[in-house]
């Protein structure tokens, strides 16, 4: 595939990321990109071992072969979406979270599928601090729904909004521009409500201002309210395509890197889930 950019999507057996498979092929068709299908062979006890004994390979090669069957079975899964997709299927050795950060380095895209909360190696991924954008797969995307983007004033905040604009002009999707603050007084109808607003509407209209001037044809919705950010978005996400937040990484421990938006948005999203990161 040489040295063009790819979408990566990690695959780890479970029907979730199954549909994370299917989701990253029509994205890199859309895309006109090549797809990467990869899972990560990681053999027991390998940091303690790191001299192969003799006869390892033997040990490992049927569960190698299956898995390789079920790559290939994916790989002409994807090509069924569209014959004109560059897709292959790689297992390399390692430390997953390890492996699927460096892939993330020099990918356009790294895609994951999402269960009730979100696992370990995607988190991981999530945590470093540069490294393509990272959709979760999460629930099913509402058919035409819009594309929800967070906005915040923030510069992971417009990378998100330029990955929208861009997700919805591809997929001839509508976009809600959603800006939420938390503030009692404002919720309360107190004196602060009108300036607050004002404010928050003239943030929304310079964030959005250069990609709604290059994308003119994505009709945008603006939702603008005071109340707690992730609770807006996930509101404004029932009915969505996709969700797009920007990572911020505000906390001190590795995973909680991602910031309570980011984290609220993976882990209780009702649709697909774009991670944006500064």
């Amino acid at each position: 595939m040489g040295a063009q950019r790819t979408v990566v999507v990690g695959f780890d057996q479970s029907e979730t990321s199954r549909r994370a498979v299917w989701w990253a092929a029509r994205e890199a068709a859309a895309r006109r990109l090549p797809l990467l299908l990869v899972h990560v062979y990681a053999w027991p006890f390998e940091e303690l071992t790191p001299i192969r004994v003799p006869g390892e390979q033997q040990e490992e090669e049927p569960l190698q072969q299956a898995m390789r069957r079920e790559l290939e079975a994916l790989v002409a899964g994807c090509r069924e979406i569209d014959p004109r997709l560059r897709v292959r299927g790689e297992m390399p050795y390692g430390d997953p979270s390890v492996v699927l950060s460096g892939m993330a380095e020099v990918a356009e895209l790294v895609v994951f599928g999402g269960a009730q909360a979100v696992g370990t190696v995607p988190a991981e991924v999530l945590a470093h601090r540069s490294g393509a954008p990272v959709v979760v797969v999460r629930g099913e995307a509402t058919a035409g729904g819009p594309v929800v983007v967070g906005v915040d004033g923030s510069p992971a905040g417009r990378l998100a909004i330029g990955f929208a604009f861009d997700f919805a002009a591809r997929h001839d999707l509508g976009l809600v521009a959603v800006h939420a603050w938390s503030d009692p007084s404002a919720r309360a109808g107190g004196t602060g409500w009108a300036d607050a607003r004002e404010q928050a509407h003239e943030l929304v209209s310079e964030s959005l201002a250069g990609c709604a001037e290059h994308y003119p044809d994505v009709a945008v919705r603006r939702a603008v309210s005071a109340e707690r950010p992730a609770e807006a978005l996930l509101r404004e996400a029932r009915r969505a395509s996709l969700l797009v937040v920007g990572s911020h990484g505000r906390g001190r421990i590795r995973r909680v890197l991602l910031g309570s938006v980011s984290h609220a948005a993976v882990n209780r999203a009702p649709c697909p889930v774009a991670v944006l990161r500064e």
